[in-house]
C-alpha cells in the first residue's frame, strides 16, 4: 500500500500531498519535487500516512528524491533572496509611488526567473521598476498581478471561524460565490458578517448550497397560501432542518407546522367562455 506525505514550499503555506515512492520520509526531511512550474525542494509537514478509501483513486505526483546538502543550502539562500527582493521592490514602489501592493515573491529552483506577485486595482506600468530590479539583482523579473481571493490565498490567515483559511490550506481552485447562496440559507445580508479576508464573499457559503436548495424543495415557498388545522394562513419563515414552517394567521398569531402536514389553498376555478363569432352583415 501506497504512502503520501503532506510537503510545504513556503513558511505557513498551502500543504501539498505527494506519493512516498519508496523513500522512507519522516516529519521535517526536506525533498526534491517535480512539479508543474519546474522542480522545487520543499520541507515534510506531515507524517507518511496508509491511502485509504476515496484517497486511494488520487492521482499524486511522487517525491523525485531527498534532497542533497547543496541543494537545501541553495533552497535557504533562494528564500533569503526572496526577502530581499521583496523588501527592496517594497522600497521602490513608495519611492516611484507605484500604485500596487507587493504580496509575494517567488524565486524558481532552476534559477530561470524570479516572480513577483502584487495586487492593482487597474492596469500598472511596472518598467521602471523591472529595470531598478534587473539592475540591482542580475535576474529575469516577472511581474504577476493577482486578485484580493488570490492574495488572500497566498498569504494566509484566520477566518471568522477561527481556523485557517480555506483558501490557503485545501482549496484548489475558486468557485463562483453569489449574493443568493447566503439568502437561501437565511444569513443575515450584513457584509461583515459574509465576507472573507480577501473583502469578497466567503467561499464556504458553497458548501451547503446543494443542501438548501434540495431541502426547500420539499418546503412551501414564503408567501404562499395554506391550510392548517387551525385554519388559512400564509407562510412566513422556513426551517429547512426541523422541515417546519411558520405560518401566520392573521390576527390569530403564527404557529410552527411540519411541511408534511399542510395543505395548499386550490386556486378559484377559471371559467371560460367562448364568445360566439358574430356574422358580418353586409350591406349593399
Amino acid at each position: 500500500m501506497s504512502k503520501y506525505v503532506g510537503i510545504q514550499f513556503r513558511n505557513s503555506g498551502k500543504v501539498y500531498d505527494f506519493d512516498c515512492g519508496h523513500f522512507v520520509l519522516k516529519k521535517g526531511d526536506k525533498v526534491l519535487v517535480v512539479t508543474e512550474e519546474g522542480p522545487a525542494v520543499g520541507c515534510v509537514c506531515t507524517e507518511p500516512q496508509n491511502e485509504s478509501g476515496e484517497s486511494s483513486d488520487r492521482k499524486l505526483k511522487k517525491v523525485f528524491r531527498v534532497a542533497t546538502l547543496e541543494e537545501i543550502d541553495r533552497y535557504e539562500r533562494d528564500c533569503q533572496l526572496e526577502q530581499d527582493v521583496y523588501d527592496f521592490c517594497y522600497q521602490k514602489v513608495k519611492e516611484r509611488s507605484v500604485p500596487m501592493s507587493i504580496v509575494s515573491v517567488e524565486k524558481r529552483f532552476d534559477g530561470s526567473k524570479t516572480i513577483i506577485y502584487f495586487t492593482a486595482d487597474g492596469r500598472v506600468d511596472f518598467r521602471e521598476l523591472v529595470k531598478d530590479l534587473v539592475g540591482r539583482f542580475r535576474t529575469r523579473i516577472e511581474m504577476r498581478q493577482i486578485g484580493v481571493r488570490h492574495q488572500a490565498k497566498m498569504v494566509g490567515g484566520l477566518g471568522t471561524c477561527g481556523r485557517p483559511l480555506c483558501c490557503s490550506t485545501f482549496l484548489n481552485t475558486f468557485a463562483p460565490v453569489t449574493i443568493k447562496m447566503a439568502k437561501k440559507q437565511n444569513i443575515s445580508l450584513n457584509p461583515s458578517k459574509i465576507s472573507g479576508m480577501c473583502g469578497r464573499l466567503m467561499c464556504c457559503l458553497t458548501y451547503e448550497d446543494k443542501f438548501y436548495e434540495q431541502a426547500k424543495k420539499k418546503l412551501p415557498r414564503i408567501g404562499k397560501k395554506v391550510v392548517t388545522n387551525e385554519g388559512d394562513g400564509k407562510v412566513i419563515r422556513q426551517n429547512v432542518f426541523k422541515e417546519t414552517v411558520t405560518v401566520s394567521l392573521g390576527s390569530e398569531g403564527e404557529i410552527e407546522v411540519e411541511a408534511a402536514e399542510l395543505k395548499e389553498l386550490s386556486k378559484p376555478k377559471e371559467h371560460f367562455f367562448k364568445k360566439k363569432k358574430s356574422k358580418k352583415r353586409s350591406n349593399h
